[in-house]
């Protein structure tokens, strides 16, 4: 604002007309939305309205945020009145128009039962009002609902195994899986065991679960173990403990093939991102990370609905369909997305 040009009379004369023609411009429309949420309390200080000191590294607890908590409160009671999506970040890539939009609840209230249909409403609002915008987003049940969509639904189940696949480091026989059993960790199982790597599972329900859905298919290579050594590369979710992690081999690699990372115990161990690539130079407006991610990396669930709009896919990938890996895999290379180093193992 410029209050001192105003004071001194040495304000541009056309200001004040720019402005109001500004404010007439139409709405930008996207071509892609990555759908989102906060993760905790204090994660609304990393967005871009929020510190952009703060945003603009990965995210962080810092100490002094906790100086900030009636603010922090406030925001909390704020996103509980507050409930529709908001837009975060616009970015563009070559002829798209990308948007980030946020639904505001933290990652605790997704847990629990109560807020499931609450959050589940959300969604649908975002999807419906994507839908009135032609983009993409996310949800199977979205689409059983309202099977006259014309947005593609993407949760980009197939990029994250094929960047998964992609991080194993070469030579590797064996991988211990461990945690939380998703779409993506059934399909990486299934996708080692085709590769002739032997999958080690720790708990008899993961096993049986695991071998009901992939039987034959596993040609022998899934397997179940009480030993904790016989694995140097782990494949973890949600649910890894800490006693789990404190088991592991000195000089363990764990890949995460959940949203959100395992916390780091081990000094002795390797620790990858999770699912993530580097984004290409042609990506514009990028000034803010994402959560922990290093800047301009970006994860595969957000590359995901770019790479269906960059392509003209016409299929969702929801529920319990995936593209195609291999495809998926190429077409990201292809537009110029690498993938991350995988910390190394050599070290001891």
């Amino acid at each position: 604002m410029p209050f001192y040009d105003y004071i001194y009379d040495t304000m541009d004369k056309s200001s004040d007309t720019l402005y109001e023609n500004s404010l007439k411009r139409q709405e930008e429309t996207p071509n892609v939305v990555h759908l989102t949420h906060l993760t905790t309390p204090e994660s609304i200080y990393h967005l871009r309205f929020g510190f952009a000191s703060l945003a603009s590294k990965p995210y962080s607890s810092a100490w002094y945020l906790w100086l900030l908590w009636p603010v922090t409160l406030w925001s909390m009671v704020l996103t509980r009145l507050y409930r529709r999506t908001f837009v975060v970040e616009r970015n563009r890539f070559h002829q798209l128009r990308l948007q980030t939009w946020a639904i505001p609840k933290y990652g605790i209230q997704y847990r629990l039962k109560w807020q499931k249909e609450s959050v589940n409403n959300m969604i649908e609002e975002a999807v419906l009002e994507a839908e009135e915008k032609e983009l993409n987003s996310y949800g199977e049940v979205y689409v059983k609902k309202h099977p006259q969509l014309k947005v593609k639904l993407v949760d980009g189940s197939s990029l994250a195994v094929a960047v998964l696949l992609n991080s194993i480091p070469k030579g590797t026989t064996q991988v211990l899986l461990r945690g939380n059993l998703t779409k993506v960790a059934f399909a990486v199982a299934f996708a080692l065991c085709q590769k002739g790597i032997q999958v080690t599972v720790l708990r008899e329900d993961e096993y049986e679960k695991l071998d009901k859905s992939l039987g034959t298919k596993s040609e022998g290579k899934l397997v179940t173990s009480k030993s904790y050594s016989s694995c140097k590369v782990w494949l973890v979710g949600d649910d890894l403990t800490e006693e789990e992690q404190r088991k592991a081999n000195k000089g363990t690699l764990f890949i995460p093939f959940s949203q959100l990372p395992p916390k780091k115990l081990r000094k002795d161990c390797f620790y990858h991102t999770t699912p993530a690539m580097q984004t290409p130079t042609a990506l514009e407006n990028v000034d803010s990370c994402e959560n922990w991610l290093p800047r301009r990396v970006m994860s595969v669930w957000r590359i995901a609905g770019i790479l269906h709009a960059l392509e003209g896919w016409e299929e969702h990938e929801c529920g319990s369909t995936m593209s195609n890996i291999d495809k998926v895999w190429e077409a990201c290379l292809k537009h110029g997305f690498q993938p991350l180093k995988v910390p190394t193992q050599s070290k001891s």
